[in-house]
């Protein structure tokens, strides 16, 4: 048996869920702009209350990887390593992509995940540029995660032979130019949750696939660009 806590934090979503063999006990989250810093570590404290445990009785902390923002990723990782270090446990990372598909397979339909249905998640990465990839399950990758450029031929072979379905808050930028082909499905509402990422590490923990705490960063896929405020002081 293993009790997870999970940490999403690689979009605006601020999640956290506890889990046992996949079971969840509890879940924490907030959306709609960057608050992981303030409600972190308090979600942490509730989800542990809810779910009747401490955070010593944990087996393994889990944290959404990224691509994502490079704030809410380095907050939510920063917090995963200060937990393993303290409490002495291991450190178990998951795709923020592939948790996201996690989501979306899960709540469909049984027959609407067969023939040849890709998943396609998206996140918003500013402009027209998302982070994505293309999934035939939730656990098999066909296209490799990337940041790309949204434009009316994106996904063109994928949608000429195959149902794709897009999600996820960077999926509004291609529905203006994808929405009309008949194979292009969009879900709305769907977000990040700690709830799949920790159903995606309850695998790896049992196989004991673990990162090493000291040395592991966020999947950022691109460099940080710091902005100048053009305000004077």
């Amino acid at each position: 048996m293993s009790l997870i806590l999970g940490i999403e934090t690689a979009t605006k979503i601020c999640s956290v869920a506890i889990s046992r063999d996949e079971k969840l006990l509890a879940l924490k989250e907030i959306g709609g702009e960057y608050s992981h810093s303030e409600n972190l570590n308090h979600f942490i404290e509730l989800a542990c209350a809810e779910a009747k445990i401490t955070l010593n009785q944990l087996d393994a902390i889990v944290v959404s990887k990224g691509p994502g923002s490079y704030t809410g990723l380095r907050i939510g990782v920063s917090t995963a390593k200060g937990l393993c270090y303290g409490l002495d446990k291991p450190l178990i990372a998951v795709d923020t992509l592939k948790a996201m598909v996690v989501g979306v397979t899960d709540s469909l339909p049984f027959g609407e995940v067969q023939g040849g249905v890709l998943f396609c998640p998206m996140i918003d990465a500013r402009r027209m540029e998302v982070y994505t990839a293309l999934y035939i399950s939730k656990f098999e990758l066909i296209e490799p995660i990337s940041a790309k450029i949204i434009d009316e031929n994106s996904f063109a072979h994928f949608l000429d032979k195959n149902k794709v379905v897009f999600f996820g808050d960077g999926a509004e930028k291609c529905k203006s130019l994808l929405n009309n082909h008949p194979n292009a499905v969009f879900i709305d509402n769907v977000e990040p949750s700690a709830q799949y990422v920790n159903q995606l590490a309850s695998s790896k923990f049992k196989q004991g696939i673990f990162e090493d705490v000291a040395y592991f960063e966020p999947y950022y896929l691109k460099e940080f660009l710091a902005t100048t405020s053009k305000k004077k002081g």
